[in-house]
Parts: structure tokens; C-alpha cells; sequence
């Protein structure tokens, strides 16, 4: 008798109004069998059933609905990772978003927070008070999961961000480069963040000024510019360093944030050489946050 190969689980979580249901249905559009709001409780019957029907792909999405809940979750997760008997690979993909984003999109559909009092006179104070109560309860969950920062993309753009970021989820680290504009604020999924705004800029030169780090000369530029390979080997001897002990503290994701002033040449040029170097040795993803894409490296 054959023996089945391991479900491809993943367990979408986050701060209400950060787009789970966005990425639950891009998931069931790559053929994952999804189930919105399944109570921790019940994760692990769950599972046995559907690896009794020979499921394959299952997304769950839990989150602050199961409140009293959330505290075990954790550990049934842990247990989850270490049955031999019943092997599952296991992503956590955690969604999250700016406490203004939040309270805008709460304003805009006039939906309820699930932690608000509805008794409250100052309905504004009441919504700020249940997302910072959120993020306090999800916290231990966000420590152990694949971020996203959805405040600043679209539906459209966090469907596809879903999709090609669980391309690697079954590599032991995965490490995400991030190009951003400091301008429009350091990214909310940032594990380490590098400033290279004083490195030589690009944008005054004006045959470069259009181009992205990405152009072979903007590349060329860059790489003739002593300061920006002093910059580009101290940030991979750091990570050289600490990313074997971040595996051996059970991290399975990192998220290397690289910032200059318009996100367009000096970051995204930096993001590109560092993933192109750690790529032989880890599962490498790269998204460039003012271009809005993901580029999947092999591991």
C-alpha cells in the first residue's frame, strides 16, 4: 500500500481587517481545501479527518474570533509539527497591518471589531483599544509565523503575494528580502532593517533616474561605488553570522528589510545581490515593496 505523501497545511492568522479572507480565497484558488474560523479546539480531529480523505492541501483560518482559544494554540501546532505517524508540513502565514490601516478599513465597512464593546460612547477609542488587545493576544503566534504587511497593497496584490510566498514553506529557513521606501514607512514584517540612504543615489544621474537596482546600469553604477560594497559585506557577514542560530531557535522565516528614500535603486539593488548570495544555502524570496512583486529563488 502506497503511502500518502504529507498534507500541505497552512494556518492563515492576523489582525482583523488585514486581509485573511483575501488570502484564504487565493489559497482555495490554488486548489487548497479552505475552512474559515475552525475553533484551535478542533485542529487536530480536523486534520485526522482529512488526512482519513487523503486531503492534500488544506488552508484553516483562525484568529481572534476564538479568543479564549488562542492561548494553546501554540503548542497544538508544535505537536502538529512533531507527529511522525500523521506528517503534515505546517506554514504559518501571519497577516498584519498598520493600526491606522486597520481603523481606516474598519470606518470604511462600518464592521464591528470581534474584541469592541458595543456599549462604548467613544466608539473610535473602543476600536483602538481592541486592536492593540489583538495584537497583544496574537503575539506568541506572530513570533512563530510568516509575516505580511498588507497596509500598503492591494486585495489583487496580496492574492498573488499569498500564492507565491507558500512557494517555499517547506525549506528550513526562508529568507525574504525587502526593498522599501523609508518614506512610506518601515515595513511591519521587518525582522532586521538595514538603512542605505547614505550610500551614492542613483536618482541624480539622469540617464539612472527612470531605472530601477534591477537595470544593469543602475547595477553597474552601484557596484563601482566603494562604500556600497562595504555596505553590501558588513549586511551579509551579520547575517552570515546569525542566521545558523536563528534555525537552531526554531525560526522557519526571516525578513531582511533593506531601506532607501524612494525604494527604487540603492534598496532594491542591495535586496537582489543579497538574495543572489544566500540563495545556495537558503530557500530566498525578494520583494521589492514599491514595485509591488515577489521574485521566488530556488533553494
Amino acid at each position: 500500500m502506497n503511502t500518502p505523501p504529507p498534507m500541505e497545511l497552512v494556518l492563515i492568522t492576523g489582525m482583523s481587517g488585514s486581509g485573511k479572507s483575501v488570502a484564504l480565497n487565493a489559497l482555495e484558488d490554488a486548489g487548497f481545501y479552505c475552512v474559515d474560523n475552525l475553533p484551535p479546539e478542533l485542529l487536530e480531529a480536523f486534520i485526522a479527518l482529512e488526512q482519513g480523505h487523503r486531503a492534500h492541501k488544506v488552508a484553516i483560518a483562525m484568529d481572534v474570533r476564538s479568543a479564549d482559544s488562542l492561548p494553546g494554540l501554540p503548542q497544538r501546532l508544535a505537536l502538529i509539527r512533531n507527529r511522525p505517524d500523521r506528517p503534515v508540513h505546517l506554514t504559518t502565514l501571519f497577516l498584519d497591518a498598520s493600526t491606522d490601516t486597520l481603523m481606516r478599513r474598519y470606518s470604511e465597512t462600518r464592521r464591528m471589531h470581534p474584541l469592541s464593546l458595543k456599549s462604548s460612547a467613544d466608539q473610535r477609542r473602543a476600536l483602538a483599544d481592541a486592536i492593540d488587545h489583538e495584537r497583544e493576544l496574537l503575539a506568541e503566534l506572530r513570533e512563530q509565523a510568516l509575516v505580511m504587511d498588507t497596509s500598503l497593497i492591494r486585495p489583487a496584490q496580496l492574492r498573488s503575494q499569498v500564492k507565491d510566498a507558500l512557494g517555499t514553506s517547506h525549506a528550513t529557513l526562508t529568507l525574504v528580502f525587502e526593498s522599501f521606501a523609508f518614506k512610506r514607512g518601515i515595513p511591519l514584517d521587518a525582522d532586521f532593517v538595514f538603512d542605505v540612504r547614505m550610500l551614492p543615489n542613483p536618482h541624480y544621474e539622469t540617464e539612472l533616474k527612470p531605472l530601477t537596482g534591477r537595470d544593469a546600469p543602475v547595477a553597474a553604477f552601484l557596484a563601482a561605488q566603494e562604500e556600497v560594497g562595504l555596505m553590501l559585506g558588513q549586511i551579509r557577514d551579520f547575517l552570515v553570522q546569525w542566521l545558523p542560530r536563528m534555525v537552531r531557535d526554531h525560526r522557519s522565516y526571516v525578513t531582511v528589510a533593506i531601506g532607501c528614500t524612494g525604494g527604487q535603486h540603492r534598496s532594491v539593488y542591495i535586496a537582489e545581490q543579497l538574495a543572489a548570495h544566500f540563495a545556495d544555502e537558503w530557500a530566498t524570496r525578494i520583494r521589492h515593496r514599491e514595485a509591488n512583486g515577489w521574485t521566488a529563488r530556488p533553494a
